[in-house]
């Protein structure tokens, strides 16, 4: 898409709703820990010190946002990243992260410079 064309509204809408299920750390904490592969609730709760329901209720609403899928096993339900563009989301979210700090870090030691003159 050129810079041109605008985002018609209900890709806008769809692109706003996938980045809701990420405005919430242990979301995030729970889809970086999938990047190692299929997991379990129980799983998860110990890797993340986190109680299986709290758990339970983010795969639940990364599962409605289609960025998790969930594989039954016998008993036991293991939950994976949906596809790799849920990596590669992360990845460039990482990135943009990683880049502002590194921009902020600049920016202070530029103002301590010219503190010190």
């Amino acid at each position: 898409m050129s810079r041109s064309e605008r985002l018609v509204e209900h890709v806008a809408e769809q692109i706003a709703d996938t980045m809701f299920a990420l405005s919430t750390p242990s979301r995030v904490q729970i889809l970086d820990c999938l990047r190692d592969g299929p997991r379990s609730v129980k799983q998860l709760t110990n890797v993340l010190a986190m109680e299986q329901s709290a758990v339970s209720h983010q795969l639940r609403v990364l599962r409605d946002h289609t960025l998790v899928k969930v594989e039954r096993v016998g008993r036991t339900r293991l939950y994976a990243l949906h596809d790799e563009h849920v990596t590669a989301l992360l990845d460039e979210a990482l990135r943009h992260v990683e880049h502002r700090t590194r921009r902020k870090r600049r920016q202070r030691a530029v103002a301590a410079g010219a503190d010190e003159r």
